[in-house]
């Protein structure tokens, strides 16, 4: 699942729109709309903003099948 798939199916769940979830979480209502369209290039620090409100939070997660430096 994507980080934006994540956020509009989280957002959806708990019946908060858009406007209202740019307002809870702090951002802008432009940021949620390129969040959830999955703009590639977002600031990090906003993103966790709204996902905290979810109990979430973006972080380094270890990938399979990596080749060690």
């Amino acid at each position: 699942m994507s980080l934006a798939d994540f956020v509009k199916d989280k957002r959806k769940l708990v019946k908060l729109t858009q406007p209202e979830l740019a307002e809870k979480a702090g951002v802008g209502l432009r940021f949620i709309r390129e969040l959830e369209q999955g703009k590639e290039t977002l600031r990090l620090d906003k993103v966790n903003q709204v996902l905290q409100l979810f109990g979430h939070e973006v972080g380094a997660v270890p990938k399979t099948n990596t080749s060690d430096f």
